[in-house]
């Protein structure tokens, strides 16, 4: 028996994947999250996974660092994109952190299927027509990577709040912590991506699209 588990925001999508999946795969179990917590919370209690179906844009993920924290957490466990975005930049850098596949929402059910069936497979699966386009991840950005995925949920939203140009008393606010706590996670974001400033923290996120 199959066990996927489908982490996006949407849950009339994800009811709609479950029906199509149910009408392909015999057998199969699936668990569902809304959120990067939920999915880190749902992968913690549950280490037999065969599939993670996730969503780059749900709350907490915020494009590649939801992929980029699974793959740190869970090396071993499959992750296939699922996304609305058929950008072929995003593509490419989903598989260069680790992704086994990307899945465009657009396709129709039976080819959902095929992918993951291939990717279960052991198989690399990206849309055909994007193939020929995609680049390499460069070390570079493979290296940022890996040093984005040390940073925690809280530190990542941090980050996030940096990126949209708000002051750390607003930061405060919006995370309901105090102005020495978020000292505190910049002080670790600096050191974690190896930057000397907000500006550079902002430039490593806006390099690895985060």
């Amino acid at each position: 028996m199959a066990k996927f588990l489908i982490a996006d925001d949407h849950p009339l999508f994800r009811e709609a994947l479950q029906g199509a999946l149910a009408n392909h795969f015999d057998s199969l179990k699936l668990r569902e999250a809304g959120d990067l917590e939920q999915t880190l919370a749902a992968l913690a209690e549950d280490d037999d996974v065969d599939l993670l179906l996730l969503d780059l844009n749900m709350p907490g993920s915020g494009d590649l660092y939801g992929l980029i924290r699974v793959r740190e957490d869970y090396p071993l466990l499959p992750v296939a994109i699922i996304s609305g975005s058929e950008d072929t930049s995003v593509i490419a850098k989903c598989i260069g952190f680790g992704a086994m596949g990307f899945i465009p929402k657009s396709l129709a059910s039976a080819k959902i299927a095929q992918a993951i069936q291939a990717i279960l497979e052991g198989e690399t699966w990206t849309p055909e027509e994007c193939e020929a386009q995609l680049e390499a991840v460069s070390n570079e950005d493979q290296d940022l990577a890996r040093r984005v995925a040390e940073l925690t949920p809280q530190q990542y939203r941090v980050l996030h709040y940096l990126h949209e140009g708000l002051l750390n008393k607003q930061i405060a606010f919006q995370l309901n912590i105090t102005e020495a706590t978020v000292k505190a996670h910049i002080t670790a974001i600096f050191r974690k991506l190896g930057v000397y400033s907000r500006t550079q923290a902002v430039l490593v996120a806006e390099r690895l699209q985060l």
